[in-house]
């Protein structure tokens, strides 16, 4: 019997990861596609007056199961892969896809659809009414036989080549090794990651050596700490090559494939480009606004930027006698300038920073601002031992959510840190289907003595993916397509950036910041250095973080008759302008921007800087009113409450009092 089509006999009806074999997902989703069409061939042949009730929400409610098994195979596909999974998935992206197609290229369940005339004047039926709508048109349902058949091919071809980008990073990520046979050429390592470098060749039976990857827990470590400048540049030079380290599993023909697919569905559809298209739906509305925001940010960026690596360029000089900066030397120098000049040492910050403490304390902090609490569980099923869960209640000791924390890097793991659901909340028959809710994160593991402890920049990502969580487990919608994160993705990153403020803030940092071997509170001049150490070389953050925001709008704001040019080419087109350091032979950030070629980043990445906009001028008010008061909590609450229910921009303004203000972004550059 499959566990997957039968209901979950689970605390909360959790997904039975313990029950489950790969296998069994294909047939499962074969299973629940059938069921779902079933639904929707009745709500479309549905002999009464088409109404709201039986077509529109109806519509919305009717893929229940299968959203659920869905999300959790592409889930697992990115947290616990395998050949099998990802074979899998190659199968199950196209059935998946097709069946997508089949229901907004259904004409008559279109005409259906609009030809509804009584939605109720609230909010939430309003915005599901219009997303339903362009759903439909946005996706083909105007188009004649012939062309519907074309876009049938494109988005099954465009499901498959996304998968094979994301194995092709995740193969070449995996695959690297690179071992250090004389102690010595070790200098600068932290002791940690010495011993977990010892460890991991001696699993691959280099006794008496010391393996490093490319692997973000290995990589970033050593980018930053190794004294070796030779072996910092085979570092980097390997990590630029992930996407294209076999040329029979490039990237590059992949992305040629994908930017053109992307191009051709948008124009097919009727729009300039596929960042017309995918801007249609964003707070933005059109790229010209994207680039003039870039632009802007730019103007005052740059000049911060240049003055930055000036001052990293003298210091390196003046420490090691180096002449020209490279990009293997910038996260090293940093690391080196921010020690000297803020007195801010990451290795003497991290037993402040032990992952227990902090679990608890973000935890804590969750409790003072929204009154929920964290229960952990043993009983709920999970794909891996080393996935936690957590029962989530209000202070009525009411079931809000189940949380899910898979927080260390493993083979089978993509690198980076996300939130995900594996089920969304909505309300059906009067009873509210609570969310489950898991970020994935790839810390530092914790050795055989001593337990997790964070850099401060894992803590800010552990806030991050809770902050997204949060809007996800606070989630108190009708529909499920407007409920938790389902928001306009520049509006999406807010309630995450939102919360990493709470990693700089005196009375936050003293909940959960003691050290791990004399239980005392963080020293008071060590906050004070890491409130200067988020302004430490900003300029270059920005300018940075504006380049791969350039590079996504140039490949996908391509119009009809344009020549997709090579990658080199586009990426020097697009920011070289910018381009700070001395460029490096086969350097590309396309070939392993999974963000914009296997996520769902594309014609989007701009939204991170957007989001932060917004989370400055948000936080103001926190800043104003106190970390923890209750009415601007509560009023926080309820902007993630409401999920995509409300057009951002109202919610926005309803919580603020304002509307959007680059300016406020540009101060952070100032201070």
């Amino acid at each position: 019997m499959n566990p997957l089509i039968e209901s979950f006999q689970t605390p909360f009806q959790t997904f039975p990861f313990d029950k489950v074999k790969s296998h069994q997902f294909k047939p499962a989703i074969e299973h629940w596609i059938e069921i779902s069409r079933e639904r929707i061939k009745s709500i479309r042949d549905n002999e009464e007056n088409a109404t709201f009730s039986n077509t529109v929400e109806a519509l919305d409610y009717c893929q229940e199961e299968l959203n659920r098994i869905a999300s959790a195979f592409f889930n697992l596909n990115s947290a616990e892969t395998n050949d099998e999974l990802q074979s899998l998935a190659q199968e199950i992206s196209p059935m998946l896809s097709a069946f997508g197609n089949d229901i907004v290229l259904d004409e008559k369940l279109y005409a259906r659809i609009m030809s509804v005339s009584d939605v109720p004047k609230t909010n939430e039926a309003i915005m599901l009414m219009e997303k339903t709508r362009l759903a439909f048109e946005r996706n083909g349902a105007d188009l004649n036989d012939g062309e519907k058949k074309q876009l049938r091919e494109i988005d099954q071809e465009l499901g498959r080549l996304s998968l094979t980008f994301a194995e092709n990073v995740l193969r070449d990520t995996n695959e690297y090794s690179f071992f250090i046979e004389d102690k010595e050429e070790l200098a600068g390592l932290p002791d940690y990651v010495i011993d977990r470098a010892a460890d991991a060749a001696k699993a691959h039976e280099q006794d008496g050596k010391w393996m490093f990857s490319l692997r973000p827990d290995s990589y970033l470590e050593f980018m930053k700490y190794s004294a070796v400048r030779k072996h910092r540049e085979t570092m980097y030079r390997a990590f630029i090559l992930r996407g294209k380290m076999q040329d029979d599993k490039s990237n590059i023909p992949v992305i040629e494939r994908l930017v053109e697919l992307r191009r051709k569905r948008a124009l097919l559809l009727g729009y300039t480009s596929h960042a017309h298209y995918v801007l249609q739906e964003r707070m933005a509305k059109t790229p010209s606004t994207v680039l003039d925001f870039l632009d802007t940010l730019k103007e005052h960026a740059l000049p911060v930027a240049i003055e930055d690596l000036q001052k990293l360029q003298t210091f390196a000089k003046k420490t090691d006698d180096i002449d020209e900066l490279q990009s293997w030397d910038i996260a090293y120098y940093s690391e080196k300038l921010k020690k000297a000049e803020l007195n801010v040492d990451d290795e003497a910050l991290k037993p402040y920073l032990a992952l227990p403490n902090v679990v608890e304390g973000i935890f804590d902090i969750a409790h003072r601002l929204f009154g929920i609490n964290f229960s952990k569980r043993s009983d709920i099923p999970v794909y891996h031992d080393e996935v936690e869960t957590y029962d989530v209640t209000d202070n009525d000791g009411k079931h809000l959510a189940v949380f899910y924390m898979d927080l260390f890097p493993r083979d089978g793991k993509r690198g980076g840190a996300w939130m995900t659901a594996y089920r969304g909340q909505w309300v059906k028959d009067g009873t509210d289907h609570r969310p489950h809710i898991s970020i994935v994160c790839n810390f530092n593991r914790p050795t055989k003595d001593r337990p997790a402890m964070l850099t401060f920049q894992e803590l800010t990502t552990f806030f991050h993916e809770f902050g997204h969580a949060l809007h996800g487990m606070l989630a108190k919608g009708t529909y499920p397509s407007l409920s938790g994160t389902n928001v306009y993705w520049d509006f999406v990153e807010l309630p995450s950036q939102l919360m990493e403020n709470w990693c700089y803030e005196k009375e936050a940092l003293d909940i959960f910041a003691r050290h791990i071997d004399t239980n005392e509170r963080i020293p008071e001049d060590m906050i004070s250095n890491i409130r200067k150490q988020r302004v430490f070389l900003e300029g270059y953050a920005t300018i940075r973080q504006l380049s791969f925001g350039y590079l996504d709008m140039a490949w996908h704001s391509l119009e009809k008759d344009e020549t997709i040019p090579s990658i080199d080419k586009l990426e020097a087109n697009a920011t070289g302008d910018i381009r700070l350091l001395p460029e490096v032979d086969e350097s590309t950030i396309s070939t392993a921007f999974n963000h914009i070629f296997h996520g769902a980043y594309s014609a989007g990445y701009y939204s991170y800087k957007w989001s932060e906009m917004l989370e400055v001028q948000a936080f103001k008010l926190f800043e104003a009113n106190g970390l923890f008061d209750n009415e601007t909590a509560s009023n926080y609450k309820e902007l993630l409450e409401a999920g995509g229910s409300v057009h951002p921009a109202k919610l926005f303004r309803i919580f603020t009092g304002d509307d959007l203000n680059p300016n406020a972004l540009l101060d952070r550059l100032k201070r």
